[in-house]
């Protein structure tokens, strides 16, 4: 049953944003005795309004403002190079305000009721009650299209070992990251303090010499995920297309296009070049971003086909992006993440 309406009773004693009751951030009249009048002016989503919640809690409402969750300034950041420069306020007006915006998190989509995603929504998170953390509904439902359904073993072969350990999102994703700093960022690429394996695995620290080889060696030159990738994860295509997207599980492996110097997993996230022809938009600069790109994958092993064996990488080139791996009608930088080792059995 769809538990959008419930209220434990218990909260109106127990949790104090229930002290100045529920007209002070959903309005109506609350003096009224039907339905119909106590929801005149009714507002569903109060803090949709950033106001609301600043009311109480300024600080973290001034930094969440500029912050990711909020902005959703990485799609636009994303997608804007490939974009003529007449598109870009045809995509500002058309799609970014009236589509990828609607995506942005407000407080209450992390801490009381989670944010609908394609139409369907889990409801009220516990009864209105206002929620620290729940990773398995809030992070798990607007997350859930890859990263947390890889993270538990849900999509793919095997659960990350942290996940088998006990670890949630925020043992690694911190409340300053989530919440933001206060800077405005246009990728999350620009936050510095981000997530890093070396943080807790510290280089130079390997109980083996074997390991503690490996590492040196090809520090700077493989990312961690490169090595340490599990099993396939998830990859779309036709993403946006009325035709419908498709998925398939798949390891890629090349050069970062952040860094081409850097061998990592790439993960196909591909743009058609027809996604916004409805709006006018063709895509003028479609070829100066590639469809595959670095990616933090999250499921992790100690012990993976590449761990084992060099002869993975540079004898057999296991899951490596190929010519012939390559999504039809891509874009040409494409071409310049395919990684050419040299064989070692020769």
């Amino acid at each position: 049953m769809y538990k959008g309406l419930v209220v434990d009773a218990n909260l109106l004693k127990s949790d104090p944003h229930f002290s100045l009751g529920c007209k002070f951030c959903h309005k109506g009249d609350d003096k009224a005795t039907n339905k119909e009048a106590a929801h005149k002016g009714l507002v569903k989503k109060p803090s949709s309004d950033l106001k609301v919640c600043a009311m109480c809690h300024k600080a973290i409402v001034d930094t969440y403002a500029k912050s990711l969750h909020y902005t959703t300034a990485g799609l636009k950041k994303g997608i804007s190079p490939r974009l003529g420069e007449g598109e870009k306020k045809i995509f500002e007006d058309r799609v970014f305000e009236k589509s990828c915006r609607t995506c942005h998190a407000s407080c209450g989509a992390c801490h009381v009721k989670a944010q609908p995603v394609g139409g369907i929504s889990i409801g009220l998170i516990k009864n209105h009650k206002f929620v620290r953390r729940n990773e398995s509904k809030t992070c798990a439902f607007c997350h859930g299209g890859r990263v947390y359904t890889e993270y538990t073993g849900e999509y793919g072969e095997a659960p990350d070992i942290h996940y088998q350990k006990g670890m949630m999102c925020m043992d690694c994703h911190k409340k300053t990251e989530l919440h933001g700093d206060g800077t405005f960022y246009q990728s999350m690429r620009e936050v510095k303090d981000r997530p890093n394996c070396t943080k807790c695995h510290k280089l130079g620290n390997e109980p083996k010499l074997t390991t503690r080889t490996a590492h040196q060696t090809h520090q700077g030159k493989v990312s961690c995920y490169g090595c340490h990738v599990a099993s396939a994860y998830r990859n779309c295509q036709q993403c946006h297309l009325e035709k419908g997207s498709k998925s398939y599980p798949e390891i890629y492996l090349g050069k970062s296009p952040r860094n081409g110097k850097m061998f990592t997993t790439l993960r196909l996230v591909p743009t058609a070049r027809d996604t916004f022809k409805d709006v006018g938009i063709k895509m003028e600069n479609y070829d100066k971003l590639p469809n595959y790109w670095d990616s933090p994958v999250h499921n992790i092993r100690k012990k993976t086909d590449r761990t084992q064996s060099c002869d993975a990488c540079h004898v057999e080139r296991k899951d490596f992006l190929t010519a012939e791996k390559l999504i039809k009608e891509g874009s040409q930088e494409n071409k310049n993440l395919i990684f050419r080792l040299r064989d070692i059995s020769r």
